[in-house]
């Protein structure tokens, strides 16, 4: 199997992880007696706990190898992701949940991700870049929509009750183990890449160039902003705030969180068509507008339905800008400082959906269940503005005139 296969696999896989976890976190807690805030912290803590990994994998994972170090994350994911199934209390969980990375976005935005985006270039053409990340987000996407259909199934069919709702927490429970199986099976895919992706020996000594480190600190600036945006709208919010405000059982909101993954991956693909008619920047910009408009709608429409409809209108446009960014990013420096600029603008991301969700939830107790969405809408239309203003003129090299040095 190919290098490119075999990093498509283990996001895949992840992304089947996040995806449980995400959408069931929050009922689990939820199932012991915790509260918003308690969900907020939580995921918080293990998204602070995958800041930290990204972190330190940046800076040290061209010097122990990246497949080691994807191994070694794989392997504390499988550790830490058993840990937190034990009946704990809210202290402890938000401890264990740290150093598990135990993710409640519901997406994969870890430092295994932040490695796979700086191997695959390696993997293609400049002008199948944006293809290549197109299909690996399709596929996570396609992953997280499996993961969100498992949930559903499994919920929707009582496994040790004869009531088909609320969903109990040993229910929970074995959704969430998704995470620690799915972690064992990365370290096999990812034992078996070769010595191609790794690192150019010349990366330890010239990590950013004086232009590189220019366009990578004004990207992860916006990013930032972008990030805690949507730390506002992770998983375990979204499902608490469709839980709380409408009574939705938690199978109805992962069979919505599901179609709103195939809608996600079928948008990275017209994503990349997209972007070779109107470029990198617009595709970014010009898709994520409307799906923050959207995204305000569905939090202060009166009932479920409508709300649903306009998360789905809202999911088949947000994410059209990730594979474009990843491929952006990739494009606009030099290919030895790939695992810098992937490393920092992933890493200053990470931090802020770290930070958000600890804020939404208590926002969502002390205000309105509707204020974190609101918030994170404007953040995000902010940011698309702050970027095209400020990177609409930096084409990549596909997007050069013929001829054009």
């Amino acid at each position: 199997m190919s290098d490119q296969l075999l990093l498509y696999a283990a996001g895949t896989l992840r992304a089947i992880a996040a995806a449980t976890t995400g959408v069931s976190v929050g009922a689990y807690l939820k199932s012991l007696g915790y509260g918003a805030a308690t969900v907020g912290y939580v995921t918080s803590a293990g998204l602070a706990g995958a800041t930290v990994a990204m972190l330190l994998a940046t800076l040290g994972a061209d010097r122990v190898g990246r497949r080691r170090a994807l191994v070694l994350l794989s392997a504390l994911g499988a550790v830490g992701g058993t840990a937190v199934l034990w009946p704990l209390p809210a202290l402890l969980l938000i401890g264990v949940a740290f150093f598990a990375m135990w993710n409640g976005m519901g997406r994969d935005r870890g430092a295994a991700s932040m490695l796979e985006q700086a191997m695959l270039p390696a993997t293609a053409t400049e002008h199948t870049r944006t293809t290549v990340f197109a299909r690996y987000n399709a596929l996570q996407d396609t992953g997280n929509a499996l993961g969100f259909l498992l949930v559903s199934a499994l919920l929707a069919v009582p496994i040790w009750t004869a009531e088909p709702s609320p969903a109990n927490t040993g229910e929970l429970r074995l959704m969430l183990a998704v995470y620690p199986a799915s972690s064992l099976a990365s370290i096999a895919l990812y034992a078996c890449l070769s010595s191609s992706v790794e690192a150019p020996t010349d990366i330890r000594r010239s990590p950013l160039s004086r232009e590189g480190r220019r366009v990578v600190t004004r990207l992860s600036a916006l990013f930032a902003l972008d990030s805690l945006g949507g730390g506002f709208v992770s998983a375990a919010l979204v499902s608490y705030f469709f839980f709380e405000r409408f009574g939705a059982p938690v199978e109805i909101v992962a069979a919505l969180f599901c179609a709103a993954r195939v809608l996600n991956a079928l948008s990275h693909l017209a994503a990349a068509r997209l972007a070779r008619w109107i470029g990198l920047v617009n595709t970014m910009v010009f898709t994520h507008i409307p799906s923050s408009l959207f995204l305000a709608s569905a939090a202060i429409v009166p009932s479920f339905p409508v709300a649903a409809a306009l998360f789905l209108v809202r999911e088949s446009l947000a994410e059209m800008d990730v594979p474009t960014r990843q491929s952006y990013v990739m494009a606009v420096v030099r290919p030895e400082e790939r695992i810098v600029a992937s490393g920092v603008t992933n890493l200053v991301r990470l931090a802020g959906w770290a930070a958000a969700p600890a804020i939404g939830g208590a926002l969502m107790e002390g205000f309105s269940l509707a204020v974190p969405l609101i918030v994170g809408a404007a953040l995000k239309i902010a940011y698309d503005v702050a970027l095209w203003l400020s990177f609409h003129r930096l084409a990549p090299p596909e997007e050069h005139p013929a001829g054009d040095g």
